[in-house]
């Protein structure tokens, strides 16, 4: 949706000329692809900086912010409507993701626990507060990532490059953003890129909505601090305590169960026919041609 800008007619003011022809500019540069999403990073960014370590419901209403300020990028500067945060129908989607969530981690660790790599044992803590911190601290984080990274950086990218490429970046983006995490490495990077930034861009391809992926990425994270397993190698206060057995590749090690081998597998299985889906419903952007 472009628009123009016209210089005053008949003042011959340089600097009013000068002042339009900046606005001009600048304002397309914040339409383009690429200065919406910037734009966005830096907003929502600054608002899980601030949220995200809060006590009580902080992130959860910092979560509730992120998106006031992801509408407002999207509505002010990248002048397009949002109907991947639409209310309407976000429940249903938060639950069908949170069901594809909660299936992924609670089969992994079975699997894992099968083959020897994982023990629980109950902690005894209270059941209320350890459930309710997990609930706000997790929800807050899966919307902030949602938003940064399938909300602002792959739609942009995909305006650019098509769908196929813009999951391939994010993904690879997503890996690297968690190489700062405790107990992570290369494989980790890897392994995080593959089952999380894959699974979870082709998930918003499929639905197109921003409450799906939240709802997977959410119970994602807070089965895995539930059951005890580090959540991306942070160790917060979880129900269970995990023992862990044998080799890395089955357990995790310190990072956790996203760098297992078992996860990884699973993902590529959920993946694939997300994939299939998002191509039959017409849902993927194609590579823009260059013209020459």
């Amino acid at each position: 949706m472009g628009t123009t800008t016209t210089a005053p007619h008949g003042t011959g003011s340089g600097p009013d000329e000068e002042d339009g022809a900046r606005g001009g500019r600048l304002g397309r540069i914040a339409r383009s692809p690429l200065g919406w999403m910037l734009t966005g990073m830096v907003g929502v960014g600054l608002v899980s900086g601030l949220t995200a370590t809060g006590p009580g419901p902080v992130p959860a209403l910092g979560a509730a912010a992120a998106v006031a300020v992801y509408w407002a990028v999207m509505r002010f500067a990248a002048r397009r409507p949002t109907p991947e945060i639409a209310r309407r129908g976000a429940g249903r989607e938060a639950l069908l993701g949170g069901a594809l969530g909660l299936g992924f981690i609670l089969v992994s660790a079975l699997l894992i626990t099968a083959l020897g790599g994982y023990s629980f044992s109950w902690t005894g803590n209270g059941f209320v507060p350890v459930v309710w911190s997990a609930v706000m601290v997790q929800a807050g984080a899966a919307v902030t990532e949602e938003l940064l990274f399938r909300g602002l950086a792959l739609q942009a990218l995909e305006q650019l490059w098509g769908s196929r490429a813009a999951v391939a970046i994010t993904a690879l983006f997503f890996g690297v953003a968690h190489l700062g995490a405790p107990g992570a490495n290369g494989w980790s990077g890897v392994a995080i890129a593959l089952e999380a930034g894959v699974m979870l861009g082709t998930a918003f391809l499929w639905r197109r909505s921003i409450w799906f992926v939240v709802g997977l990425h959410f119970t994602w994270n807070t089965v895995e601090q539930l059951l005890g397993v580090p959540v991306s190698g942070h160790s917060p206060e979880g129900l269970y305590t995990v023992g862990v057995h044998g080799s890395a590749l089955l357990n995790g090690g310190g990072f956790g169960l996203e760098s297992s081998l078992v996860p990884i597998v699973l993902s590529v299985l959920i993946t694939v026919p997300m994939a299939v889906l998002a191509h039959r419903n017409g849902r993927l952007l194609p590579r823009r041609r260059t013209r020459r």
